[in-house]
């Protein structure tokens, strides 16, 4: 299958259901001792309908949180819904307390299926079934078929994808069969997705990256795809050495942590042909660090969010001399313009806000028409990124809007002063912020993840010498460790809380 056979007028499910007609007896899935075929993913998606429908007694329409970890059992419990005409909202497993209880209030949820070990962290009040690992769980009811006849239509909302909550409160982008089915057909072109192909899925299936730019275009193609329940190093090693997997996709930071493993350089790599990465920006000079680890190696840089499906721009591996730092084109389906404050477009190589016009857009968020209407102006979603377009069309993401830094009256770009840092030997991660100062209004700070013995004032004098005075930072704060969302985003808004900052809420 390749991307000229459009996609877009198929529901979710229905693009699972083609492929099981085409090759049914291929492998679509793996996931610990379990495998399915496509024949059998489509007939158990099909049984999943019908219990949710007819045993559980949902409702066209009803809203269906996934509370889980990663397994076969997640895909399942997303597609059944899909194809039941039910709206599934997948839910970070790490939440607990208000967090977890501000999306199942906000979803207003039917059910939530949930994980036996999770299950007790769901507020009480709210129905809540197994979702494997337990007698009578949603995976064990697949055991016995059942017909079901598809009750959707392309123009459903058949996800709620909660936002990051990096710079706010999370809120539910809405999205339709026609737009995550633009949305696979955008990424199986820009990222050479092809049924040949062996990806290893590691990142949480909550997260609409690994799901929705991976999982799901790559079952539409047809390839065989193995489930882990997390980025363990050793273990896609194991698979990458075995024949078994040969395309990953991981956000920056687990990159760095195969790259930093002590059996990277040992362990026999070279049947990995394609690396992606995204969900954050990658440091240039970890970026280096790979290629040149792994010259075989096809990166491809994915930049996007939630709600665009979320794949907006790709940089395939043969565009990335030069241009290291660019996030890319738009990918097929996708309009980007850069725009000043007033909407109007700016000139390439002027700094300004992203905003997309596509069919891979959600129909706005949920339960929040106010946030609504300022996301979306003139048929255009307003994306909160600051990026530099070039004159080829390439785009370079600056930093998000709300991170940029006003320093004595100068903006300054977190980026550009975390990319200077990353050079250093001494800095394992980098997070620069800008903290209330009576002189500087804001001071540029960065908090450092160490790497052996290194001083506040030697990162001080480093970043001197490679960045100009007004950007280099005031301050440098340690921490063992950053503060990240599942999918490898730094919650910069926590560390401006921390250490004095004021919150984003």
């Amino acid at each position: 299958m390749t991307a000229a056979r459009a996609v877009r007028h198929n529901t979710v499910d229905g693009l699972v259901r083609d492929t099981a007609r085409r090759v049914p007896d291929r492998t679509a899935l793996r996931y610990r001792e379990r495998s399915w075929t496509y024949a059998e993913l489509d007939a158990a998606v099909s049984t999943g309908a019908a219990v949710l429908r007819e045993r559980y007694g949902l409702a066209h329409g009803d809203r269906v949180a996934t509370f889980a970890h990663n397994s076969d059992a997640y895909l399942l419990a997303f597609l059944a819904c899909a194809r039941a005409g039910l709206t599934h909202v997948p839910v970070n497993q790490n939440l607990t307390g208000e967090d977890l209880a501000h999306i199942l209030d906000d979803c207003a949820s039917a059910l939530v299926l949930a994980d036996p070990d999770l299950a007790s962290r769901v507020p009480g009040g709210r129905p809540v079934r197994p979702l494997r690992d337990a007698p009578g769980s949603f995976l064990e009811e697949l055991a016995e078929p059942r017909d079901f006849t598809p009750d959707r239509d392309a123009y459903g909302v058949v996800q709620l994808l909660y936002t990051s909550g990096t710079t706010a409160a999370p809120q539910g982008a809405m999205m339709t069969h026609e737009a995550l089915a633009h949305e696979y057909e955008s990424a199986i072109e820009a990222l050479d997705l092809a049924e040949g192909d062996r990806p290893v899925h590691s990142l949480p299936l909550y997260h609409s990256a690994q799901t929705h730019v991976f999982l799901l275009p790559y079952l539409a193609v047809g390839a065989e795809n193995t489930v882990l329940d997390a980025p363990v190093a050793e273990e896609i090693f194991d698979l990458v050495e075995a024949g078994r997997a040969d395309s990953l996709f991981a956000p920056p930071t687990v990159w760095i942590g195969l790259a930093g493993h002590p059996d990277f350089e040992r362990r026999d790599l070279g049947a990995l042909r394609k690396a992606y990465y995204g969900a954050s920006i990658m440091p240039v000079p970890v970026l280096e660090r790979l290629r040149a680890r792994l010259p075989g190696l096809g990166f491809y840089n994915c930049f996007g969010q939630s709600e665009i499906g979320p794949l907006a721009t790709v940089l395939g591996p043969d565009e990335h001399e030069g241009r290291m730092e660019s996030c890319g084109r738009p990918v097929r389906h996708v309009e980007a313009r850069v725009v000043d404050e007033d909407g109007a477009e700016v000139p390439d190589g002027t700094a300004g806000e992203v905003v997309y016009r596509s069919p891979q857009l959600c129909l706005g968020y949920w339960n929040d028409p106010e946030a609504t209407k300022k996301a979306f102006r003139d048929g255009w979603f307003r994306s909160g990124d600051l990026a530099v377009r070039d004159a080829q069309g390439y785009f370079t993401v600056v930093d998000r809007v709300k991170d940029v830094i006003n320093s004595g009256g100068v903006l300054v770009a977190s980026r550009q002063v975390e990319d200077a840092l990353y050079t250093h030997p001494g800095v394992a991660e980098a997070a620069v912020v800008g903290l209330p100062d009576e002189r500087w209004i804001e001071a540029v700070t960065a908090v450092v993840v160490p790497r052996g013995e290194v001083t506040e004032e030697e990162l001080l004098a480093y970043a001197r010498g490679k960045l100009a005075h007004f950007k280099a930072p005031k301050r440098v704060l340690f921490v063992d460790a950053l503060p990240r969302n599942a999918s490898g985003k730094i919650l910069k808004r926590e560390l401006r809380t921390r250490f004095g900052g004021p919150s984003d809420h």
